[in-house]
């Protein structure tokens, strides 16, 4: 089935058509036509499966119908994501797939000034996507109103419920005084985070489950190799220069290890950007719109960009560290292998981290293939990587190593 045969606006299809859009995926397939039936829907689905424009396509088309009819009445829906950066995104899709249309979509988050936000909001606006904090202030301050609202959507509905934004959903619908409907939308979800959702939604509410035996996308290749820790920066460095000019998200644990990690490449006259909560949300805009245009082709990142964004080309997924949550597995390999194309993706795990491979796997209800690396193979790969450091380089983070090791001793 094409999108053309579809019962949706045609400057939708026009836009659907500009985008390289000929035919839904599973999940679009399943879900539209829930939607536009004015049906509660909780969908899981795998990452890149194309989640956002399963709903947006429907709300987008039931907003346009009404518009064309009536007059203009204020924000029809509401959108709460997790976090800024994928606000934002959601915003662009929007924007993307109403052109043409009579709806006007808007992205507000916080870590920028409220005043443009508020003047924009002033202007009318159809779709609202919002974090919850930010939308929560501009509520109080009189700039938005919700009388109008009919449609709410939970974008990765799983972090948003255990995250403990079940009491700002829960305030949100209180105040949603028209009936509306309500639609989940995730890539995992627990049985705890779906008793919440399901309390959330009619009891009639449609549940669509994508490949539920194996949430990591057919699309995506993954693997698994043994590595020590204080040796995971110079397989990371030999994997780089093995892959020039290819798209790279290096995920690891903490902001302290982005920059570390980031300064070891740098020392080795490789260029890459960090993205993490600690930067504000300037740089964090700067470093992610630098990654998508091809200006930087290595971003290192914690798990803030680990959920929904989506950028196009990135070959490979590598896991430097492995996931606190298990379930952020599955969101990270994701960032690769997206729509049609295909991606790989590698984990390093070091023998303290073996136990997370173990929850990560039977999260999968699988085991991770490995590859594995003889005693030669491994040395040669250190050997290779060191000789790129100068003397005076390697004696400093000898010296670092040592330095750490001593504080270790005494905690």
């Amino acid at each position: 089935m094409k999108f053309e045969t579809y019962h949706i606006s045609s400057a939708i299809k026009r836009n659907l058509s500009d985008l390289g859009f000929k035919r839904p995926t599973d999940i679009q397939y399943k879900a539209i036509p829930s939607i536009m039936k004015g049906e509660d829907v909780l969908a899981i689905a795998q990452t890149g499966t194309g989640k956002t424009a399963a709903f947006a396509i429907p709300i987008i088309d039931n907003i346009h119908r009404a518009k064309s009819s009536r007059r203009s009445w204020g924000i029809k829906c509401i959108i709460m994501v997790p976090t800024r950066e994928l606000a934002a995104q959601i915003g662009n899709v929007f924007d993307e797939l109403s052109k043409h249309t009579k709806v006007k979509a808007y992205a507000v988050y916080g870590g920028v000034e409220q005043d443009p936000q508020i003047k924009k909001l002033g202007n009318g606006i159809d779709v609202l996507v919002a974090t919850p904090g930010r939308m929560f202030d501009l509520i109080s301050q009189g700039a938005i109103s919700l009388k109008h609202v009919d449609t709410l959507v939970l974008d990765e509905a799983d972090q948003m419920l255990d995250l403990g934004f079940i009491k700002d959903i829960s305030a949100v619908k209180k105040k949603l005084i028209q009936r509306h409907q309500t639609l989940f939308f995730s890539a995992t979800i627990n049985k705890e985070i779906k008793k919440l959702a399901f309390s959330q939604v009619k009891s009639s509410a449609i549940r669509i489950q994508i490949s539920p035996d194996d949430p990591v996308s057919k699309n995506v290749s993954h693997f698994v190799i043994f590595v020590e820790m204080d040796d995971k920066r110079f397989f990371l460095r030999r994997f780089v220069h093995d892959n020039p000019k290819t798209k790279i998200i290096v995920f690891v644990r903490t902001r302290v290890r982005a920059e570390r990690v980031a300064k070891a490449l740098e020392r080795d006259n490789i260029t890459s950007a960090t993205l993490h909560g600690e930067k504000d949300q300037k740089d964090r805009t700067s470093v992610m719109n630098l990654f998508k245009q091809g200006g930087i082709n290595i971003l290192i990142a914690t798990d803030v960009s680990a959920r929904g964004i989506d950028i196009p080309d990135v070959k490979y997924v590598i896991n430097y560290d492995l996931p606190e949550k298990s379930e952020n597995y599955v969101h990270r390999v994701g960032r690769t292998g997206r729509g049609v194309k295909k991606g790989i993706a590698i984990s390093f795990c070091s023998t303290e981290e073996k136990e997370r491979l173990d929850a990560i796997q039977q999260f999968l209800s699988k085991p991770i293939e490995t590859i594995s690396m003889g005693k030669k193979d491994y040395a040669e790969t250190l050997k290779v990587s060191r000789e790129r450091q100068s003397i005076k380089e390697l004696i400093a983070e000898q010296e670092e190593w040592e330095k750490n090791k001593k504080k270790r001793k005494k905690k």
